[in-house]
């Protein structure tokens, strides 16, 4: 299997859970990122896909697909999709419940559960960059970031200005 594979110096940006809705606050925060990953639920409705063209303007753009992302545009998203970046093996997921747990990688990036997460559980950093859509309970509207380097692998999650 050919894994996308990509050397840049700039922060890859991770964003999930837009549910129909992308601030124009978290385009601006992306801006300066090489390469975005969406890590699902897009949206649910036709137009939404729009949400995908617009962040593959700023940058390379690769998304897995969510439980709610239903629509005919939806089912060319992969489930789950490996990439390299600087020589680290990035997994992207929805839901970490359907991580195999046998997958060799350095990082599992997922969403679903909105809520932000930087995590080193057995040497694998579990990073989730929260929803960056609509607010769900009292949950902060997030994304993320991520640096990959040849000796370390690092994230933040940023809060979104509203």
């Amino acid at each position: 299997m050919n894994v996308p594979t990509f050397d840049i110096d700039t922060p890859v940006g991770v964003i999930s859970d837009t549910h129909g809705k992308l601030r124009d606050e978290a385009l601006t925060m992306l801006e300066d990122c090489a390469l975005i990953l969406h890590l699902g639920d897009v949206g649910g409705k036709v137009e939404d896909e729009a949400i995908l063209e617009r962040l593959a303007e700023l940058a390379p753009l690769y998304s897995v697909r969510g439980n709610i992302d239903t629509q005919a545009w939806a089912e060319r998203l992969p489930m789950t999709q490996d990439l390299i970046v600087n020589g680290r093996r990035l997994h992207l997921v929805h839901d970490i419940a359907d991580f195999d747990s046998e997958t060799l990688c350095d990082a599992v990036l997922h969403g679903h559960s909105h809520k932000p997460r930087h995590e080193w559980q057995n040497g694998r950093l579990l990073f989730n960059p929260g929803s960056a859509g609509k607010r769900r309970f009292k949950l902060p509207i997030t994304l993320g970031k991520l640096w990959a380097g040849e000796s370390d692998l690092r994230g933040a999650i940023l809060h979104i200005p509203l």
